[in-house]
């Protein structure tokens, strides 16, 4: 068996999880989001010698973490990549027992200053998942015009002072670069001054650049559609989100394949609803000791599905 993991965080709702996805010995699950671990730990501990853990992450840390904590166990496979595309991997095309997907940045990532994920210390205006690919948030605030800097800040951090913010990024870029996290965090709160608000003015904007530059609510869409064409009958999906937007796409999702739609008088002919998954866990919260312990957890919502048979 391969040493144990190195605690470097909390997972968020562990036995609300591990209880969500029922994990059966010689199942097969797969965790979308390894993170530093914590959930993957969980469920391989509960796995016999006939059971597999499939695990996925964009960035290349956790994957490098995963190698190193469970890369010698022969039930364990690792694939870096986001989970949007699990459906590609040879492994899952024989189907899943379960699928985690934990929505978000990881608290490793946050930690780091160089990942440019936090505002509250300086590092490299980045912000990207994989740091190998795609656009930085530095590069992009360079050549987005203000309309779109602004669409960005509302769509995806709800930021009421959009506009303001993105004609004051597009003014002081015109003057010097914008590259690191500080130079943006002290913009925003310039112009958005904290007032009575407990939350840095930054936080939503932060929020709303990062998911942007992750395609993080695109890469959700295609990645539940991809899990529940993986799982098996009785497979269970977990999903956990911590803003909104996220939760919203989830709840919706699951509704759509869970409860039949309302009756439309206009149509002709009834069309029977046959549901794909049944409801488990409907907004789970983390409790008062987990969220004491974990701030994080707070804004954590659990939801579980499990995957029906198909009508014969």
């Amino acid at each position: 068996m391969p040493a144990h993991l190195p605690v470097l965080h909390l997972p968020v709702m562990f036995g609300q999880v591990m209880d969500g996805l029922r994990v059966r010995k010689d199942g097969t699950y797969l965790d979308g989001t390894f993170g530093r671990g914590g959930h993957a730990r969980g469920v391989l501990e509960r796995l016999g010698d006939g059971g597999r853990l499939l695990l996925m992450d964009k960035d290349p840390e956790a994957i490098r973490v995963a190698e190193q904590a469970f890369g010698a166990d022969p039930r364990v496979a690792i694939r870096r990549g986001s989970f949007a595309a699990l459906g590609d991997w040879d492994r899952v095309r024989d189907g899943l027992d379960g699928v985690l997907l934990d929505l978000g940045v990881s608290s490793p990532q946050l930690d780091v200053a160089e990942r440019g994920f936090s505002f509250g210390k300086d590092g490299p205006l980045d912000m990207r998942m994989d740091p190998e690919s795609g656009e930085s948030a530095a590069a992009w605030l360079a050549r987005a015009d203000e309309r779109e800097i602004a669409d960005v800040l509302w769509t995806f951090g709800e930021e009421k002072q959009s506009r303001r913010i993105a004609r004051a990024i597009v003014a002081r870029r015109a003057a010097e670069p914008l590259l690191r996290t500080a130079q943006l965090a002290d913009l925003i709160a310039s112009v958005v001054p904290r007032g009575a608000q407990k939350i840095h003015p930054a936080t939503r904007n932060f929020q709303a650049i990062r998911i942007f530059v992750n395609r993080e609510l695109e890469d959700l869409e295609r990645g539940l559609d991809a899990a529940v064409a993986a799982l098996r009958p009785g497979g269970r999906l977990a999903v956990i989100s911590f803003h909104s937007l996220e939760d919203r796409i989830v709840k919706q999702f699951i509704a759509r394949l869970a409860k039949a739609p309302p009756a439309n008088r206009r149509m002709p002919v009834a069309v029977a609803f046959v549901p794909t998954l049944r409801i488990v866990a409907d907004a789970q919260k983390a409790d008062a000791a987990e969220t004491d312990a974990n701030p994080r957890a707070r804004s954590a919502v659990l939801r579980v599905a499990e995957k029906l048979a198909e009508a014969a």
